[in-house]
């Protein structure tokens, strides 16, 4: 195994990967609560509560959680997603243990005060305020709520106005009561860092409300073809085209990094080499595709001119089409392949991205495989296995979404 894993007394999950030949750690805190886990007038909890556990411990302020992880040398930071929180440092080894005592602090002892709650708010709403002004990520969001509508998947992650102008301190304890529980917490590090002293420094420091993993619904995802469009005045039409994908522990989700790295994955894949290289229709074209615990997400997207957005539309369709009743050629098999073991290996060559695999993994799906096994897994796809899952997912219901300067309207059409 290549990596030690301990569950503490307390029932939290220690994971570590020890790499001797550098100086640093990279330490992660990781909950298994995100968006999906929020419930009506939630929307956003999940990450507005990551703000405030910098807002200061009975013994830090948040100036002084700074000033602490400064003091170290410290690389700091959080994040939330749709199944998770995390978080996570990157510190010299002589200091893990002073930056662990930090992102313990910070977890076990957040205040969550009113004053700082009120200012927050703001802080939250001015970041819910500069998305929606940035069309090229609003577009990603739109089109999760269109291909999930009604599945909590297809939440913003940051939630609403409404609900995030509203977040009070009995609504922080109420979620942190219900899904901050020692079950749900895995704490992963990767570096020069002995597990044994890990496992120590997370049952001193970490105190968390001993329970089981706090349940997750799984909802079965149900799309139909769908085009939902923001109309604004932008310079660029934002567009976002796909179909459901495959879960995070589906056996076939390699063939379908195999399938994304063809069409859109990269600068000598069929979509940016058409729609950039050839006609010059984009910038920003592309693909990418998202793995969650019970469904998946495949989308291509491609910022252009008002104008061009029925021609790229239609060359996006163009060439889905063109791989459904083709396939791929066995060269651009072998160059997939290679490029996402490529980008797997030159990936995993700092602490961080180490540390961020493991807690990731055992937080959501709790399969953590090794570099070796990816690659294999990878290397065994074959052309059959990409038509196969390009039949389940590319081939599947279409949806669509647009931030452009022209009503729905004028598109319709593209989806029929």
């Amino acid at each position: 195994m290549f990596y030690d894993r301990t569950v503490t007394r307390n029932g939290v999950t220690v994971i570590s990967e020890r790499m001797d030949a550098v100086r640093s750690v990279a330490l992660g805190i990781w909950v298994a609560a995100g968006s999906r886990d929020e419930l009506p007038g939630e929307a956003g909890l999940s990450h507005f509560i990551e703000h405030m556990m910098f807002k200061g411990t009975p013994t830090r302020t948040a100036a002084e959680i700074s000033e602490a992880f400064d003091r170290v040398g410290a690389r700091f930071n959080a994040g939330t997603d749709k199944e998770y929180t995390t978080y996570y440092c990157q510190v010299i080894d002589q200091h893990a243990a002073e930056a662990f005592g930090i992102l313990a602090d910070m977890v076990s002892n957040s205040l969550i005060e009113e004053s700082a709650i009120l200012s927050e708010r703001e802080v939250v709403l001015e970041e819910i305020s500069r998305a929606e002004d940035t069309p090229e990520e609003k577009v990603h969001d739109l089109f999760a709520e269109t291909l999930l509508e009604g599945h909590p998947l297809g939440r913003p992650v940051l939630g609403g106005p409404d609900t995030v102008g509203a977040f009070m301190p009995k609504d922080a304890f109420a979620y942190t009561a219900r899904r901050y529980g020692s079950g749900s917490i895995v704490v992963s590090a990767a570096g020069n860092i002995d597990h044994a002293a890990l496992v120590d420094m997370v049952e001193r420091l970490l105190v968390v409300p001993q329970a089981p993993r706090a349940e997750r619904g799984m909802t079965p995802a149900h799309v139909t073809p769908r085009l939902r469009i923001i109309t604004k005045e932008t310079e660029q039409a934002h567009i976002c085209w796909g179909t459901l994908g495959l879960p995070a522990r589906d056996p076939d989700r390699f063939a379908v990094g195999v399938m994304d790295t063809i069409l859109g994955g990269g600068m000598s894949s069929r979509l940016f080499q058409e729609i950039r290289e050839k006609r010059g229709l984009a910038y920003a074209v592309g693909s990418y595709h998202l793995q969650y615990l019970d469904t998946g997400q495949y989308t291509v997207y491609a910022g252009t001119r008002p104008d061009n957005a029925e021609q790229v539309v239609r060359l996006i369709q163009s060439e889905v089409e063109r791989f459904l009743e083709g396939g791929a050629t066995d060269d651009e098999l072998y160059r997939a392949k290679e490029s996402m073991k490529g980008s797997l290996v030159l990936g995993m060559e700092n602490t961080n991205a180490r540390m961020s695999r493991l807690g990731k993994s055992e937080v959501t799906h709790g399969e953590i495989l090794t570099l070796d096994e990816i690659i294999e897994r990878i290397d065994a796809v074959q052309h059959a296995d990409v038509m196969r899952v390009a039949g389940i997912t590319i081939a599947g219901p279409r949806v669509m979404a647009m931030v452009a300067p022209f009503e729905e309207e004028a598109v319709a059409h593209l989806l029929g």
